[in-house]
């Protein structure tokens, strides 16, 4: 009698996530296997979400040893050992999923996600990130591919001494990712927020009810007119459209939010063609964090005009007019400030620079200086700082409430958490080195796929245990219904497959499972409870 044992922790949820989206199936059918390789695409792909999701703070480029110690027979198919897992495996899967698409590939997954996920979808987010990569990434990808391009571009994370790509994606109000798309390093959010969207327009039928959301990088009058009337949407105006800088600075009757932390005024515009329905709100907390901005860099501000007012008056001038001239270019530079007792008067100046006294007779030249005081603008500064905490959203439904807009729209930090989950330690995508531009583009596929996984597996359990009235004890030992599911994860830490086998067969298995990880396993369903020995 033998007897193993293997950690198979929370690797079971995972994988039974993996095979409850079919994604085997779907990555099976479009990528088959043509090599006499041991594992198939859809088990390498498998592998690198359990990699991905195993939080160890290493790089999403998986090695052989990662899987010691795991039972990768049962988790990813009979006859599969961790030496078949290594980087010639991983190059073949990730120039399958290239050559067939990572954006196609991913939009069939999705698809699954959403079939289970019936009258759940009512917002669809969009947004973008970057990535920095180290490394050179010289010139264009060979052989004439289409690949995404590393190359410099907007810095959203201040490395602007590195090369990067970008990531954009569309996720539903739950963070479950629907579609992503990997661009170029210098690609335009402007043009890749409306591309992605009208992707998914073309792929997924939606319903009229729903509404989709994106930053104000989307709001051109280009692609207001691309989004039309079909469909409706939610965006903040930049301030840089002239609307809005007429209704940031206007003086509004503002009407209070049921939230007391704001409060709005809604008017109707016409951008792009469209006609729209604008919103100005004010939000305490915003006018609380710019006015701390506003009297630091007022100060900042006001020892600067000082300093160029000194520079001023000691500057001589050959005429009156070019004295003027300076004066109201100060005023210009310095809109906030006022110049007070402004005098322009005359003073001899020598010809040439010597030290000492001039002589009686020494040639002296009539110029003309400035003298003034100055002292803030308050009308301009009190202007200004009615500015603050405002900010607007606009939308092509006309009869969309108000608050139920702001409600929407502040949902956009679901994508934006899911970029932080992408960006967290545990990926390492910077740290990298792969020299193909097309194995990047198809490894970012696999990065928002784990994204699916873990979101969607959080999304079930949550309703789950909503529907039942269960809970489960967070960290503070306290019940919840909104577990994060990388709390979950901990939870199954440790957890230990013992196998006994007896003349060569297997004649039991066997999990120690507190009463916790089993209602856990119970709401997530059969194709999880079967890693676990729990089928029946």
């Amino acid at each position: 009698m033998e007897i193993s044992t293997s950690s198979i922790d929370h690797f079971g949820m995972i994988a039974g996530v993996f095979d409850e989206l079919n994604i085997s199936q779907i990555i099976d059918r479009v990528l088959p296997k043509t090599r006499h390789h041991k594992a198939s695409h859809s088990a390498i792909v498998k592998a690198m979400i359990l990699n991905g999701l195993g939080f160890i703070e290493s790089r999403l480029y998986f090695y052989s040893n990662f899987f010691i110690g795991l039972p990768t027979e049962k988790l990813l198919g009979e006859g599969i050992a961790p030496s078949h897992l290594n980087d010639d495996t991983l190059s073949r899967a990730l120039d399958a999923i290239y050559k067939y698409g990572p954006t196609e590939l991913f939009s069939e997954i999705s698809l699954q996600a959403l079939s289970k996920m019936t009258e759940e979808t009512h917002l669809l987010h969009a947004d973008t990130t970057n990535f920095s990569m180290f490394g050179k990434y010289e010139g264009d990808a060979p052989d004439g591919t289409d690949s995404i391009k590393i190359t410099f571009g907007h810095a959203k994370d201040n490395r602007v001494d590195l090369k990067r790509f970008v990531l954009g994606m569309v996720v539903n109000q739950s963070g479950i990712p629907l579609f992503m798309q990997s661009f170029s390093g210098n690609k335009s959010d402007k043009k890749s927020l409306i591309e992605m969207i009208q992707r998914l327009r073309n792929s997924v039928s939606l319903k009229d009810s729903d509404y989709w959301v994106a930053d104000s990088a989307v709001y051109t009058e280009e692609n207001i007119n691309l989004l039309g009337t079909d469909l409706h949407w939610i965006s903040r105006i930049p301030e840089t459209v002239g609307v809005a800088k007429e209704l940031v600075s206007a003086e509004l009757e503002m009407t209070s939010a049921i939230d007391v932390r704001y409060a709005y005024h809604a008017t109707s515009i016409n951008y792009g063609g469209i006609p729209q329905k604008a919103v100005v709100f004010w939000s305490k907390e915003m006018q609380t964090k710019q006015e701390e901005t506003f009297d630091k860099n007022l100060q900042k501000k006001e020892a600067m005009a000082r300093k160029d007012l000194n520079s001023l008056k000691r500057q001589r001038y050959a005429c009156e007019p070019d004295a003027m001239s300076a004066a109201k270019k100060w005023i210009s530079d310095h809109a906030i400030f006022l110049l007070k007792n402004l005098r322009i008067y005359t003073v001899l100046k020598r010809d040439e620079r010597k030290r000492g006294r001039p002589k009686k007779d020494e040639a002296r030249s009539l110029k003309y200086a400035i003298d003034a005081d100055m002292e803030i603008d308050q009308a301009s500064v009190s202007k200004e700082r009615q500015k603050l905490g405002r900010f607007i959203l606009a939308s092509n439904d006309l009869n969309l409430d108000s608050e139920t807009m702001l409600k929407y729209y502040k949902g956009q930090q679901v994508v934006e958490r899911g970029f932080r989950f992408l960006k967290n330690k545990s990926f390492h995508v910077s740290e990298v080195f792969l020299k193909k531009e097309e194995r990047i583009e198809a490894l970012a596929m696999i990065m928002v796929l784990c994204l699916l996984i873990y979101s969607y597996a959080e999304w079930k359990l949550r309703k789950k245990l909503n529907e039942t009235g269960n809970s489960v004890p967070n960290q503070l030992k306290r019940p919840t219904q909104k577990p994060t599911m990388r709390w979950i994860f901990q939870l199954f830490m440790r957890v230990t497959l013992i196998i006994v086998v007896e003349g060569g067969q297997v004649i039991s298995r066997q999990i120690k499972l507190s009463d916790t990880q089993r209602l856990v396993l119970d709401l997530l369903g059969t194709n999880c409870k079967k890693y676990y020995g729990l089928e029946c």
